[in-house]
């Protein structure tokens, strides 16, 4: 794969003078379809050998195009609240909307490039960086970002000259940083590890493009039109099933169906126990150990089930500078714009802190099921990378519970036609609350095999009868009280 670049292939300065102006022309204009169309990002991920002029020719790409709808996204080692949140949260927090570009600088490569680069590399821990990658990238193609990845390359001898070449004179010598300069040393474990990482993540919908590095000239015009390729491709690529999470068979079974609905609290045993809960909750959040973990509650439930009532009873117990709340509604346009998990990743609590989501990612394999609003190929992926996403909030150090208030038909009706004569809860109560009685089937069937495909033991589900109030919200801060003890 570097054979040709190790070559060191160059390029006459007259034989470059027409193509630059043609690849000028080309870029531009293909940046401006895209922008009208606004149907996919493009993603350019930049990486190779130290001292191949990787910033030189982003700039010049910079030049080249129109640089305000070019978002330049450079990334160091992961530091402050970096650490408190998974890896790739700050990649997802900065993704660019559709119809523009980012260039990822020290993208999610660099961990993997490290470890393959060491004298004795972790094969395991390559293999599981791979893997994370590769789905990382999987679900970004499905949903439209498109991704291109360049690798710089250049021979050893090149890579020293041209850092040689560069410090003789000031105008120039910027250019070469500390690590340029002892690449040459190392150049046989960083070319290894450049041929690891390629091997291991090259695919057609994420595909590596090796840059011969040597020439200016000739890096510049490969670098150009790979990304004018990219920029021109329609369409989504075919992901390879191999590169796709799947969902294992699971037997669905009717959880909301199994429940007790009869379960009751009586009000002074609910006054003491709540009273209890909260105050072991207050305990846990603000304890020393809480202050490395974060709590990521999800509330999802059929309409009138008491989400809203279980909520105030454990921010009751909390400090209001403690805890965010999330109420999700239909995406935005901001939100349209990315993958449908972006704007959840923007929500991540750091430690110390509680996320709290009044219905959730979870719309995704509900409501857009449910309402024919996704393809059946969307949602049926779904469970499997919202697996990844909530087994990535743990491994980051969140607890992680999800709630689902279950209530029966009847109770909802009775609740309904109490909020429309009630001038306090009306506001609730809207057509499309009666509209999806009408689904009520529909959306069982649904929580019922989203329960089935996403109670992992890191992630639980709750299910709790919700026909009684109190009895719920008990419920519920037991489940968060317990998980906390347990886990601080």
């Amino acid at each position: 794969m570097f054979a040709e670049a190790e070559a060191d292939p160059s390029l006459s300065k007259e034989a470059f003078k027409p193509m630059e102006a043609r690849l000028r022309v080309a870029l531009l204009n293909a940046q401006y379809q895209r922008l009208a169309k606004a149907d996919k990002t493009l993603l350019v991920v930049v990486a190779g050998i130290d001292g191949a002029g990787k910033g030189a020719t982003i700039n010049l790409l910079n030049e080249w195009m129109d640089p305000r709808h070019i978002k330049t996204l450079a990334y160091g080692p992961r530091v402050g609240e970096e650490l408190e949140r998974p890896p790739l949260w700050r990649y997802w927090n900065d993704l660019p909307p559709k119809g523009s570009t980012g260039i990822v600088f020290g993208s999610w490569y660099a961990p993997m490039i490290l470890e393959a680069m060491r004298k004795r590399p972790d094969q395991d821990s390559i293999e599981a960086q791979a893997v994370a990658i590769r789905r990382f990238e999987a679900m970004l193609a499905a949903e439209g970002v498109q991704i291109v990845k360049l690798w710089f390359h250049l021979s050893a001898q090149a890579q020293k000259a041209r850092a040689k070449r560069l410090l003789a004179s000031p105008e120039t010598s910027w250019q070469v940083s500390p690590v340029d300069l002892k690449v040459y040393k190392k150049y046989d474990r960083i070319r290894n590890a450049g041929q690891t990482v390629l091997n291991h993540t090259d695919s057609g919908h994420a595909p590596w493009v090796v840059i011969p590095s040597a020439d200016e000239q000739m890096r510049t015009a490969r670098t150009a039109e790979a990304v004018l390729a990219a920029m021109r491709q329609r369409g989504v690529p075919r992901i390879p099933a191999s590169f796709v999470p799947h969902s294992r068979p699971t037997r669905v079974a009717d959880r909301l169906g199994q429940l007790d609905y009869d379960a009751r609290l009586d009000k002074s045993d609910y006054e003491s126990e709540l009273g209890l809960l909260q105050g072991r909750l207050a305990r846990a959040a603000r304890s020393r150990k809480f202050q490395e973990r974060s709590l990521v509650l999800v509330f999802e439930g059929q309409d009138a089930a008491g989400k809203g009532g279980a909520i105030r009873r454990v921010t009751h117990a909390l400090d209001a500078r403690q805890f965010d709340i999330t109420p999700i509604a239909a995406p935005g346009s901001e939100a349209l714009a990315r993958p449908y998990l972006w704007r959840f990743w923007r929500q991540v609590p750091r430690h110390g802190r509680i996320a709290i989501f009044d219905r959730s990612w979870y719309g995704r394999v509900l409501v857009e099921r449910v309402e024919k609003l996704t393809p059946p190929a969307q949602w049926r992926r779904a469970y499997a990378e919202i697996n990844d996403f909530e087994g990535q909030l743990a491994a980051s150090g969140a607890l992680v519970l999800k709630f689902w208030l279950a209530i029966t038909p009847d109770v909802q009706l009775e609740r309904f036609k109490e909020r429309e004569k009630s001038p306090f809860k009306n506001f609730k109560i809207t057509a499309e609350d009666w509209r999806n009685r009408d689904k009520w089937q529909d959306y069982a069937a649904a929580a019922n095999e989203m329960l089935a495909r996403t109670d992992v033991a890191r992630t639980p589900w709750h299910v709790v009868s919700a026909n009684d109030k109190r009895y719920a919200r008990v419920q519920v801060l037991r489940h968060i009280v317990e998980a906390l003890e347990t886990q601080l």
